[in-house]
């Protein structure tokens, strides 16, 4: 079973809720692909035994070749190549690596070359199992390594994805795929309306989902009301309480220091099979 750990903001305590979750159920494989701050690390602790480079393809114009007849700039949505004069410019941070510049071209002048984004990052914290890429500096594309990241999904056991923040196309590219998605939000006018948008966008996707308010106990019941009119279940409720914020802010799972919240855990997992079941 797949299960993604979402947020529609950032600071809604989405990672802390993925590695207490992965650590009260053991035995998963816990893959954190928010690849332009991957902080998973930070509260497991664990031991990095493997680093991989990855790269992205991007093109490669043999000048020799190339008539300049415009027709991959004619297929780039990206505008990742532009012709001035009678010079083929491209801007590699704008390269979706789609292939297509070097199907339509006549000449059969562009190739690909490889060029490194970040690094996959493989360690482990006792029974826990953990992935994450890491995006180069200047690097302004996380897709890809977010893909490379998921590749190393072990299919036949349980596995946690820690999504990116927002809405945008790294979350889409995370919780595709997923046979459930956790939302974490805050009971706040922010938490509701970026709750919302990312409830709409799992729709659009066909991703299950269920709720986790946390700080609960702050704010409104705006929330609650939005996730009963919507027929969406709060699954989990983790309240705006002292000492759990203590743990964290010392890098700490405050389930491994508070026993009855890994049952918690154990039961919200639990609940989430029930639900697929159905």
């Amino acid at each position: 079973m797949i299960v993604a750990v979402a947020s529609g903001k950032g600071g809604t305590g989405k990672t802390s809720v993925a590695v207490n979750l992965a650590i009260s159920v053991g035995n998963v494989q816990l893959l954190d692909c928010d690849v332009e701050e991957p902080n998973a690390h930070l509260l497991l602790n664990p031991k990095i035994y493997r680093k991989e480079p990855v790269c992205n393809l991007i093109p490669k114009v043999d000048r020799e070749l190339c008539n300049a007849c415009g027709e991959c700039t004619k297929f780039c949505q990206f505008n990742a190549i532009f012709i001035a004069s009678d010079k083929l410019l491209i801007f590699p941070e704008l390269c979706h690596s789609c292939g297509g510049c070097a199907l339509v071209c006549p000449t059969k002048a562009i190739t690909w070359e490889k060029q490194r984004i970040g690094t996959l990052n493989f360690g482990s914290a006792d029974d826990v199992s953990l992935v994450y890429g890491e995006l180069d500096v200047s690097k302004p594309l996380s897709v890809p390594l977010i893909k490379a990241v998921k590749n190393q999904i072990n299919k036949s056991g349980n596995v946690i994805l820690d999504s990116p923040p927002g809405t945008s196309c790294p979350f889409v590219e995370t919780a595709s795929d997923s046979d459930f998605c956790l939302l974490v939000t805050e009971p706040t006018p922010f938490g509701l309306h970026d709750l919302k948008i990312a409830v709409d966008v799992l729709r659009r996707v066909a991703v299950p989902m269920g709720v986790v308010v946390n700080r609960a106990g702050i704010g409104d019941r705006k929330v609650y009301d939005y996730c009963e009119k919507e027929g969406i279940e709060i699954l989990l409720e983790i309240p705006y309480e002292r000492r759990i914020a203590e743990f964290y802010s010392k890098g700490v799972p405050f389930s491994l220091e508070m026993p009855e919240w890994a049952e918690k855990f154990q039961i919200l997992y639990s609940k989430i099979k029930e639900i697929l079941k159905e």
